[in-house]
């Protein structure tokens, strides 16, 4: 009988162990029995439906259900009803049938309205003329045959339609067999075969006239009525026998499935047949006061069934457990270990010890019940057991009776408490105690040895022989071996995660494995080896493993079952992807391994036994597919600032998106919340995601482009194996990104970029000029003072020299006076050429303190008129601000030029400079008492050969300024010169716009 189910999370999961006939608990030798794990979805709002009238699966992976209140769509999690409204369907209107064709596509059968089918994506009304459909069912080619009341048998294939038979009593079943003959079970007038276009009544040993379900099966169809189930091949029918309980049960429908089990569902529950007997499960919650309409095989092997008040799932579980469930002996487990002939030894914590061998459980009598075992081993046809208070016991077999001896202090044993008890391949048994050490038997002898003869402690919790010959002892403080006499010692100094050994393991290669409280390490040359990078699940205290025939190593850890392959463990690098995880929705009802010497183990058939807190389990490797059914991926909406794109048509996001979120699934319906997910986003990500359980990713501030969002899942068994999911969409530009706008963009700033060059160069070309001019300005003034000043007084000399050389012979005292002349031109000469030079050289004052640099200049140039006395004074009004160097020098050069003509030309008693500091100007004044300018030569800029005057109104003009002379015949001259925005600090009087860009030309100008 099928086992109750224990609720988890208003959800019935569990375990079914099923029973066959009469054989309850049965164990076929070389396969493991029948266990499945159970879901079932009846209430609201986790399943919106009601009645389930039919299930189907299309080639998509998602799974369509047909309900009394419309169609729904399941994806392992979320259940979406879909509309039919569009195809003259009312809405939530009955869904009697669905089903798949050879295409993959979906047919639907609502009640009284057109048949619909999928069709690209969306959905399409099936017309073929104005009738009643009454059935719908596939052929043996997966053709769709329609049962119409009105027009009669059509057979759908592709896009053809095919008329098959004349109309005939209501069908409600229908099915073809492999010779080509089309089967109707009708609603009262039995069953009929249609062949050649004719239909007829077959009424071979079918007492009721209603046919529910037709199955075929090999040369065979099956008939469900409402008295029961009959087989046969036309030409008659036999009723199969059911349980007497279920009496003449309503059978609603059937199915083969991949195991060949018959599965029935009928009013009274679901029913399981196979060539072993028959179990049965009522269903209770599943079909309430209804039955089982519907029952459905899907892709990966899962069994759906369909009753009155919702759906449920069954699938095959990967381990079978034995648990409290079944019975309390299998609770709180201890060690375990299966003897060559099949049988399983186990010794719950609580006490005793006991067999398991064909679905039996047999207590071993000589162990008392209250005794806790701490240990079983064996070798041949004997076992060893390792007690609590009672030492050492021997057990064996002999002529189908049990004899057991036991062995204890009084017979040299270290210790009574036994811990771990091996048998080496020599005979010995090797007795590792609480805290007594490790003692062999051999020979009827004991020999004990303990930290004093080289053991790492006197705790030992497990012993084991290498293939070398060497004995292994694991202890709390350490790692011991035994060997040719000899002791040595191996702790975290040798590599060991932790000191903390809890068993030994050594895989087919002959690698030794220390399982220890922080992990896994294995021996390599002498040292032992921890994995360089691993999850956290192979971090956790390690306290059983054993190897399968295809080198997978099996391992319980303190709250973990797990499977990951010996290569990649010995690699040292092993991923999360690759290691797998069982738990629950497995088969187990616990993943707490339980401390003991032994408590994984592998038996003769390959099969691996778990002994674990909450019960016993056993996981046959071979009956895993590594190639299992890949999950498919689908990405269901495109959601951009809250707004859903349509995915029929090319995606295009609006501009700017500041959040878009892919919604997406994966198709693995045996345990949807194992499926993973990685994704990458062409355009942005570098790389694959890692991988996720959330379905829906979310990117932010996505600019404009193409993008490409790509998508794998893996399926429940944590392969990478299925294909990939691939969308594209365009993120619309912003005006600004826009390539005409950035078109434009580019070609104004190259507009831009040409004017201000052009500008640029006509400003150095200016500059050039301006610099050209004024060299070559000064280069002409140079030359003309030059000639006019120091070099004709060069030439009058030569001339008074070649006089003076001429009377010396006729005329000495005259020559002499000559030659007297000549020198004080001479020193005239010098001066003019000093006088000139010093004109040429920049100002001699580096500070701003004008004054000071013209006070100075007034002094020197006293100090070389002789025999009179002129008087000069400065004075200076407002506050002195700091001028730019260039017109510093300027107002110098100008300053000097008016001084000198004062000192030198004008005669002059008295000499007056002011300068005065205005807020937005600086103004010279230049005033002397003397002879004055002659009219004429201030017309004229100064006497012809001079350039004084001039130079000084071609340096105001340089700098943006303003030069005014007024003299008059013996009255003297003031010079006054007035530079607007002359100063160089930012913090000094303003300027006006003007006054800067006179005063930028100037600096140009002289730089």
């Amino acid at each position: 009988m099928i086992c109750r189910l224990r609720q988890t999370r208003c959800t019935l999961m569990g375990i079914v162990l099923a029973a066959l006939g009469t054989n309850a608990l049965a164990l076929d030798p070389n396969r493991l029995p029948l266990q499945y794990i159970r879901e079932q979805w009846t209430t609201e709002p986790r399943f919106p439906g009601g009645v389930v009238n039919g299930i189907a699966q299309t080639t998509d992976g998602y799974l369509w259900i047909g309900t009394d209140r419309g169609l729904i769509r399941f994806d392992g999690f979320n259940f979406k009803p879909v509309s039919l409204t569009s195809f003259a369907v009312a809405a939530n209107v009955s869904i009697l049938q669905v089903l798949t064709d050879a295409g993959g596509k979906l047919w639907i059968r609502p009640q009284g309205a057109d048949l619909v089918r999928q069709k690209e994506g969306g959905f399409e009304s099936v017309r073929y003329g104005h009738g009643a459909i009454t059935a719908l069912s596939k052929d043996k080619h997966g053709g769709v045959l329609v049962s119409d009341i009105e027009l009669g048998t059509f057979r759908f294939t592709a896009d053809d339609v095919q008329k098959l038979g004349p109309s005939s009593p209501p069908v409600i079943s229908m099915t073809e067999t492999a010779d080509g003959k089309v089967w109707l079970g009708t609603l009262g007038d039995g069953l009929f075969s249609l062949s050649g276009g004719q239909a007829a009544n077959v009424d071979a040993g079918l007492p009721d006239r209603k046919i529910n379900a037709l199955l075929p099966i090999d040369d065979e169809l099956w008939v469900g009525t409402d008295t029961g189930l009959y087989h046969g091949n036309g030409n008659g029918f036999r009723r199969l026998e059911l349980p007497p309980f279920l009496g003449n049960v309503q059978v609603l429908s059937m199915l083969r499935d991949h195991d060949s089990n018959l599965w029935l569902g009928t009013m009274r529950g679901l029913l399981r047949i196979n060539g072993k007997g028959m179990s049965f499960s009522e269903e209770n919650e599943l079909r309430g006061d209804g039955g089982i309409n519907a029952l459905f095989e899907d892709r990966e092997g899962n069994l759906w069934i369909g009753g009155t008040r919702g759906l449920g799932r069954m699938r095959d579980s990967t381990f079978v457990t034995y648990s409290s469930v079944s019975d309390p002996r299998f609770e709180h487990n201890g060690p375990v270990y299966v003897d060559p002939e099949g049988r399983t030894w186990f010794a719950p914590a609580q006490g005793g010890l006991y067999i398991l061998q064909n679905g039996r459980v047999q207590a071993v009598a000589s162990i008392p019940s209250d005794e806790v075992v701490y240990s079983i081993t064996g070798r041949g046809d004997g076992v060893w057991a390792g007690r609590q208070r009672g030492g050492l016991t021997r057990l064996q077999f002999r002529n189908g009776a049990m004899a057991s001896q036991s062995y204890t202090e009084t017979n040299g044993l270290a210790q009574n408490s036994a811990y771990a008890v091996y048998e080496s391949r020599d005979g010995s048994a090797w007795v590792g105690t609480l805290n007594g050490g490790v003692s062999r038997f051999k020979d009827g002898h004991f020999t004990t040895y303990t930290r004093s003869n080289g053991l790492a402690s006197n705790t030992v919790s497990s012993i084991l022989e290498t293939r070398d010959g060497a004995m292994w002892f694991a202890t709390p403080s350490g790692l011991s071996s035994f060997a040719n006499g000899q002791w040595r010692t191996y702790a975290t100094q040798e590599g060991l995660p932790s000191p903390e050994v809890n068993c030994l393991f050594e895989d087919a290669s002959g690698t030794l494995w220390s399982e220890t409280s922080a992990g896994l390490a294995f021996l390599v040359s002498g040292r032992f080896q921890v994995l360089r990078e691993s999850p956290d699940v192979l971090r956790e205290p390690i306290v059983g493993m054993a190897e399968d025939k295809r080198g997978r190593f099996w391992i319980a850890t303190a709250d973990h079952v797990l499977r990951v392959s010996r290569d990649k463990l010995l690699s040292g690098v092993v991923k999360t992807i690759d290691v797998r995880e069982y738990g629950q929705a497995d088969g187990l009802t616990s993943t707490e391994g339980v401390k003991r010497s032994r408590s994984v183990v592998a038996d003769s058939a390959g099969r691996i036994w778990f002994s674990l807190s909450g019960g016993l389990s056993v996981v046959d490797p071979s009956q895993i597919d590594d190639n299992s059914v890949p999950a498919l991926p689908h990405i269901e909406a495109i959601t951009a600032d809250n707004n859903t794109a349509i995915l029929a048509a090319p995606v295009r996001i609006p501009p700017a998106p500041r959040r878009i979120t892919f919604e997406y699934t994966g198709l693995s319906l045996a345990v949807p919340a194992r499926v993973r997910f990685r994704y990458l986003l062409e355009g942005f990500d570098s790389g694959w995601s890692e991988p996720v359980a959330a379905r829906e990713a979310v990117y932010t501030n996505l600019g404009a482009g193409s993008y490409r969002f790509r998508l794998i899942a893996s399926n429940s068994e944590g392969l990478w194996n299925g294909p990939e999911a691939a969308i594209g969409f365009d993120v619309e530009p912003t005006l600004f990104e826009t390539w005409w706008f950035r078109s434009a963009m580019v070609l104004c700033v190259g507009l831009v970029a040409l004017a201000v060059y052009l500008i640029r160069m006509r400003q150095l070309t200016r500059l050039l000029n301006a610099r050209f001019e004024e060299r070559l300005a000064e280069r002409v003034r140079v030359a003309r003072e030059l000639h006019d000043t120091l070099l004709q007084s060069f030439q009058g000399l030569l001339l008074r020299f070649q006089t003076a050389y001429a009377l010396f012979d006729t005329r000495p005292a005259e020559a002499k006076d000559v030659l007297g002349n000549s020198i004080d031109q001479t020193a005239q000469a010098i001066t003019e050429g000093r006088e000139a030079v010093q004109g040429l050289r920049a100002s001699t004052v580096e500070s701003n303190d004008l004054a000071q640099a013209i006070t100075t200049l007034g002094e020197q140039l006293a100090a070389e008129v002789r025999g009179t006395s002129v008087g000069m004074s400065v004075e200076v009004e407002g506050t002195p601000w700091d001028l730019h160097p260039i017109v510093r020098d300027e107002i110098y050069r100008v300053a000097s030029e008016a001084l000198r003509n004062a000192f030198r030309h004008a005669r002059a008693k008295q000499i007056e400079v002011e300068f005065r500091y205005d807020e937005r100007q600086l103004r010279l004044r230049v005033r002397d008492d003397g002879k004055g300018i002659d009219s004429k030569f201030l017309a004229a800029e100064g006497r012809a050969g001079h350039f004084g005057l001039h130079g000084m109104r071609e340096r105001a003009k340089l700098m943006g300024g303003k030069l005014t002379v007024w003299t008059a015949a013996q009255s003297g001259t003031e010079i006054e010169l007035i530079i607007p925005a002359a100063y160089a600090n930012a913090a000094s009087p303003r300027r006006s716009w003007i006054a800067e860009k006179f005063f930028r030309k100037s600096v140009r100008s002289k730089s």
